[in-house]
């Protein structure tokens, strides 16, 4: 049990210090981050809506992880955001696009495409472990089996 709450707390404020960092670091650059977006092989237009939901969704993550109520929901967001991000710097990676520059602001942009593949596969995986863990609380916390009708099922109940 208490490995379990490690394991949640740990993947939990590694997350949130991701996304703050991420999120402070774009917007502290922000013309650069948006002069990198304009540059990226998708419509100018959506690079102007980007350049604030990228950082906002960051804050959203962080927001949603910071409170026991939401972390679920954090937990979700979390993975989908950071499967969003690995799929785009694999088919980067791939060659899908001739030249694509990175717009990842501070220390995460000098990791070059392999090195940042590998450090958003790694925060998906950590993501996506404490939202295992998360339900697995969960699950045990409503009553386990039973709450799911698994326990009548497995005793021939109805």
């Amino acid at each position: 049990m208490k490995s379990r709450n490690l394991i949640l707390a740990g993947s939990t404020l590694a997350l949130v210090a991701l996304w703050v960092y991420a999120a402070v670091s774009k917007l502290q650059e922000f013309e650069l981050f948006r002069e990198q977006l304009l540059r990226q092989p998708f419509p100018a237009w959506l690079a102007g809506w980007l350049v604030w939901l990228v950082p906002l969704a960051e804050l959203a993550a962080t927001g949603l992880l910071l409170f026991r109520r939401t972390r679920g929901w954090g937990l979700i967001f979390s993975v989908g955001l950071l499967a969003l991000f690995t799929g785009y710097v694999g088919l980067a990676l791939a060659g899908v696009w001739e030249q694509v520059p990175c717009a990842c602001g501070g220390i995460i942009g000098r990791l070059g495409w392999q090195g940042h593949f590998w450090f958003n596969l790694f925060f998906t995986l950590l993501a996506a472990g404490g939202l295992v863990v998360w339900k697995q609380k969960r699950r045990r916390a409503s009553g386990g089996d039973a709450a799911s009708g698994e326990a009548a099922y497995r005793s021939g109940g109805r």
